[in-house]
């Protein structure tokens, strides 16, 4: 078994990496074909090794998997495919003799249409206190035919549902996803007695599903692109959610991490106060074409809206939503957009990978704390999932030409070859990346080229202006050529689509023979690749 890792200070959060694991296609522990909690648990010990400080699961609670997990029927219980409440518990209980905390997935915004509260207000009929929990209403129209409004879901498709009674309910995402009633005590009683149940339980952090969706505008007013205040995103009243959450959280020393997208970053700040959410998605940086002036620009914004609440950014290149970065990055357009996503666009995956493989050393370079997808360190494209196995509501709602999330949520095939080795810097108790294989567990001595095994650096402490300090001591960020920044010890940023000149130093961690000579030899770096220093 693995050594644990050093004890970490109760602000862990703020430079952590944690490591996203989708528990459907992570790993099968029973041979049934369908990822679990044991197969969780029997690669703990390799998580432990690849040196992250945390594991975030998606949900893995009780559900009819309509929406992957993201419709709850039961947030007190697991899933039979995945396990049980026991198996959570034993992973949670060895997670932490390990050193690895574990994060649980909320989804606060709706529950599944086979939730004890939605089948009783089906049940209860119009007027009735257990509709209140929802947003049910009567239609527009002569005979009541017409949805209340018009709001547009964040998936295809319409919005409302309309129940045999006559009455519609609201749901934002899929039907069988029903938006709750937030304005309801019911609703806040029952997430803030969720929370507890988990954190008795050992779970160090919640991350928040669709965390600015929850409030709505009381009268059902119809959504008009561009007048603010949005009906349903962002609404003031949600902070003071978020405020009764904080407290107990800090009940137990909890964290939270929300999936906020919001284009306002005074806006989004606020979600970041002291007294709310610890931390935030970083989805500008996700999204991020991989350009120079558009990466450097956009890590430069984040650090500058994250400062005045004293919030850590965070760094993410994909998730469990978003193309897998390898993929991506091998495309023309390298930037993410639900609206653009397609079946047939054309791919050069070895760009990919290359640009991929460099994404990563910046990104662990950056301040703050990273959050890595299940096989982004092995650098796994997208799957090509046949049409026929299709499972996304995110596919059927676009008529079909959203091609869906499926194919960075399936098992991968093969052994792919490794994109970047991150290993725990226990001198420092922090994380930094080197560029050896990922390998199993133990250590095999072909992996030990010399060159290409690094020696720790501290991560998230710099600045991405070049030289910052860690505990008291200096190290460089990343210097990336061709569509990344320069990110420099001294000098300004390269020349779009030119090679790099390295600057002075010995190498600290890069990937590729090419790398590898130009480091030594302090020639060119070459393009899409790239490197750390220590200065």
């Amino acid at each position: 078994m693995a050594a644990p890792h050093p004890p970490r200070t109760d602000d862990w959060w703020r430079d952590a990496v944690i490591y996203q694991v989708y528990p459907r296609s992570f790993a099968d522990g029973d041979g049934d074909g369908t990822g679990d909690l044991a197969g969780v648990r029997a690669r703990l010990p390799h998580l432990a090794e690849l040196g992250v400080d945390a594991l975030w699961f998606t949900p893995w609670y009780a559900s009819p998997m309509v929406d992957g997990g993201y419709d709850v029927a039961d947030y007190r219980a697991i899933d039979p495919a995945f396990g049980t409440l026991d198996e959570a518990e034993k992973l949670i209980a060895e997670a932490a003799e390990l050193g690895l905390r574990v994060i649980v997935d909320i989804v606060p915004n709706h529950v599944s249409d086979q939730h004890v509260w939605f089948r009783q207000a089906l049940a209860a009929g119009p007027g009735s206190p257990e509709r209140e929990r929802f947003h049910f209403r009567p239609g527009r129209g002569e005979h009541g035919e017409l949805p209340p409004n018009d709001w547009p879901s964040q998936f295809s498709g319409n919005t409302w549902t309309r129940v045999p009674d006559g009455e519609w309910y609201l749901h934002l995402f899929t039907p069988e996803q029903p938006d709750l009633n937030w304005a309801h005590p019911d609703v806040r009683r029952e997430h803030e007695d969720i929370l507890r149940f988990w954190f008795a339980r050992g779970v160090a952090g919640v991350r928040i599903d669709s965390a600015a969706l929850l409030t709505k505008d009381p009268d059902l007013r119809d959504f008009t692109e561009g007048v603010d205040p949005h009906p349903y995103i962002d609404l003031d009243e949600i902070h003071d959610v978020y405020r009764s959450w904080r407290a107990v959280a800090d009940e137990y020393g909890g964290v939270f991490v929300g999936e906020v997208w919001l284009p306002d970053a005074e806006r989004f700040a606020r979600y970041l106060r002291p007294d709310e959410l610890h931390t935030a998605f970083n989805f500008n940086f996700l999204a991020c074409p991989w350009d120079p002036d558009w990466l450097r620009r956009t890590i430069d914004d984040t650090l500058a809206e994250h400062a005045p609440v004293n919030a850590p950014a965070t760094w993410v290149l994909c998730n469990h939503d978003v193309t897998r970065t390898a993929t991506r990055y091998g495309r023309e357009d390298t930037g993410f957009d639900f609206a653009k996503k397609r079946f047939g666009i054309p791919t050069d995956l070895e760009l990919g990978t290359r640009r991929a493989r460099a994404a990563a050393l910046l990104t662990l370079a950056l301040p703050g704390s990273v959050y890595l997808y299940q096989g982004e360190e092995l650098g796994l494209p997208e799957a090509d999932v046949p049409l026929d196995r299709v499972q996304d509501p995110m596919h059927f709602r676009s008529g079909g030409t959203d091609p869906g999330r499926d194919g960075c949520r399936v098992p991968s095939r093969g052994r792919p070859r490794p994109l970047v080795r991150i290993r725990h810097a226990r001198r420092y108790g922090t994380v930094a990346a080197a560029a050896g294989r990922l390998g199993p567990p133990r250590r095999r001595p072909a992996d030990r080229r010399p060159g290409l095994d690094a020696r720790p650096l501290p991560h998230g402490t710099g600045s991405a202006q070049g030289r910052g300090r860690a505990r008291g001591r200096p190290h460089a960020l990343a210097a990336v050529a061709r569509g990344g920044p320069g990110l420099r010890p001294r000098g300004g940023p390269p020349v779009r689509g030119e090679p790099l000149r390295r600057p002075r130093g010995p190498p600290a961690a890069h990937r590729g023979p090419a790398v590898q000579r130009a480091a030594a030899g302090g020639r060119l770096l070459p393009t899409d690749t790239a490197v750390w220093l220590r200065t």
